[in-house]
């Protein structure tokens, strides 16, 4: 399966972004021969075969316990704020 350029062109335009002719074509041709390696993977025979989460077997997460612990009491934080609203500090709005 190969990727065609009006493909390129569509998830371009999806996702506001702006490319020349020569990005296209290039990201044309890379795109394509990902498809075509997965495509290749999809034929390995996998049946049988354990699914890993990491291809080391010792390596996992450490997780430890929650500790909930004293915190600042909010009256003395709200204190400091320039500006509160219902418990909370107020800030300028970032996005439109």
């Amino acid at each position: 399966m190969s990727i065609t350029k009006e493909q390129i062109k569509h998830v371009a335009k999806l996702s506001r972004l702006e490319f020349d002719e020569e990005s296209i074509e290039v990201f044309t041709e890379k795109f394509s021969s990902v498809i075509d390696y997965v495509e290749k993977l999809r034929e390995v025979d996998t049946e049988g075969v354990k699914p890993t989460y990491h291809p080391h077997p010792s390596i996992r997460n450490v997780m430890r316990e929650d500790e909930v612990k004293e915190s600042l009491d909010r009256e003395e934080v709200m204190k400091n704020a320039p500006e509160n609203e219902n418990g909370y500090v107020k800030i300028p709005k970032v996005l439109d």
